[in-house]
C-alpha cells in the first residue's frame, strides 16, 4: 500500500514522501498516529511544499548543531567531588551531570542518551564523547578534582 508520509518515521522517509508499506502497518500504526494519509490527488497537493520546509528545517537544525559542535570543541568541563580513601569519590560523575554543565555553559539541551560517558569513580581527567546530532560528534575533556 502506499501512503503519504505526513511527519518523519525513522527508517522509512521524511514528510512529502510516498513510501510503499504494508497495509497492517499502514492502517494500524501509521494512520492512527497521522503520521501518513492516503496519498489522494488533493492530499499530494497539500503537502507539496512539506517536504521543501523539511529539508529547510533539517538544514537549520544541522547549523545549530555544527555552531554547538564549534563550542564544545576544546571544551574542559571541571566537577569537583568529596572524595574518600585511594581517590575514590563519594558521588560518580555522569553522563546527566556533563549534559547539566554544557545546558549551563551553553544554553543548549543535549539528551543524555548521546553523551558517552561511563560513570567516573575515581579523580582525573576523562573524554566523553558527544553526538550533538546525527553525524556530528564532538569528544569534550571531563576533569574530576576533589572538593576542597
Amino acid at each position: 500500500m502506499k501512503v503519504l508520509l505526513v511527519k518523519e518515521v525513522p527508517g522509512l522517509g521524511t514528510p512529502g514522501e510516498v513510501v510503499e508499506v504494508r497495509d497492517g502497518y499502514a492502517r494500524n500504526y501509521l494512520f492512527p498516529r497521522k503520521l501518513a494519509v492516503w496519498p489522494a490527488p488533493h492530499e499530494l497537493a497539500r503537502y507539496a511544499n512539506l517536504k521543501a520546509r523539511y529539508a529547510a528545517e533539517v538544514s537549520d537544525r544541522r547549523a545549530k548543531a555544527q555552531a554547538l559542535a564549534q563550542k564544545l570543541v576544546n571544551a574542559e568541563f571541571v566537577f569537583t567531588r568529596r572524595v574518600h580513601d585511594k581517590n575514590e569519590l563519594y558521588a560518580a560523575v555522569r553522563a546527566h551531570d556533563l549534559a547539566q554543565a554544557i545546558s549551563e555553559k551553553y544554553g543548549e539541551e543535549i539528551p543524555v542518551d548521546r553523551i558517552k560517558l561511563e560513570p567516573i569513580h575515581q579523580l582525573g581527567t576523562y573524554s566523553a564523547e558527544i553526538q550533538v546530532y546525527e553525524d556530528i560528534k564532538v569528544t569534550v575533556q571531563v576533569r574530576v578534582e576533589p572538593a576542597a
